[in-house]
């Protein structure tokens, strides 16, 4: 068996002696036939930054160095017939137990799947880190997910060609809120979904812009009035927007639906 590639995009020294990293660094481990497409954007900005100051790592795992044949091939076509190809189940299942002793919870990206949302990325960031399983063609083989009780999780209603975009999103929306990420660290709880609504309206300068003036109560310096002001747009927002959210929101609340 070839052995896989195995990538650390980390700070090469935040993890030896003497080295400036956390005591606790957040550990990303993506299995994929493509290892070439990370970091990909999470190489940039706040992320990549902390990617390289070792606040959080990644590795990636390529699937096809667990194949046993010359031609590397981890698909093969689908019992019972239909389009596409299935990746393989033992050569996933290698790939897979190579993986056993990273941290975090093993998900496979998948349609059907829990929706990704803000109570989930909370859970992950909370935790040592996550391994993430990357499928193509038309998915992995079902018995390789029982028998490592993968965990299903869904970017949103829609297909895309596999699982390393939606990986990147998972990863950037927990890597963000890791500590030490974002500058200010009061902005997460400011964002939409934090509270359960979308996000208010932002405004900077110029105060008056091709004759749009911003709300004067933002210019009032008055913090309890802007407060107020924010969180009554966000909740305008979400009710008009996403009813699904605004129901969610008042129940929270207690108060029930309202129109």
């Amino acid at each position: 068996m070839e052995k896989a590639i195995k990538r650390d995009f980390g700070k090469n020294g935040a993890n030896e002696p003497g080295g400036s990293a956390p005591e606790r660094v957040w550990r990303a481990t993506v299995l994929t036939l493509f290892p070439e497409a990370f970091p990909g954007p999470l190489g940039l900005s706040l992320a990549g930054k902390g990617l390289q100051q070792g606040r959080w790592s990644l590795d990636t795992v390529d699937i096809r160095g667990f194949a046993q044949d010359r031609h590397r091939t981890v698909d093969d076509a689908p019992i019972g017939g239909g389009p596409g190809m299935v990746m393989r189940p033992d050569v996933t299942d290698r790939a897979l137990a190579s993986v056993a002793a990273c941290p975090g919870r093993l998900i496979y990206l998948s349609p059907r799947g829990r929706v990704l949302d803000q109570a989930l990325v909370r859970e992950l960031a909370a935790e040592g880190g996550v391994r993430l399983l990357c499928g193509r063609f038309e998915g992995v083989d079902q018995r390789v997910l029982d028998a490592h009780r993968v965990e299903e999780v869904s970017v949103g209603d829609y297909v895309l060609s596999g699982g390393e975009t939606a990986a990147m999103v998972l990863l950037d929306a927990v890597v963000r809120i890791l500590p030490g990420i974002m500058g200010n660290e009061d902005s997460p709880g400011e964002e939409s979904f934090e509270a359960g609504l979308l996000e208010y309206p932002q405004y900077t300068r110029p105060a008056v812009w091709q004759d749009w003036e911003v709300p004067e109560v933002l210019l009032s310096g008055h913090h309890e009035r802007v407060r107020q002001w924010r969180l009554a747009r966000a909740e305008e927002i979400t009710r008009q927007r996403r009813p699904d959210l605004w129901a969610r929101y008042l129940a929270r609340r207690g108060e029930g639906r309202k129109d």
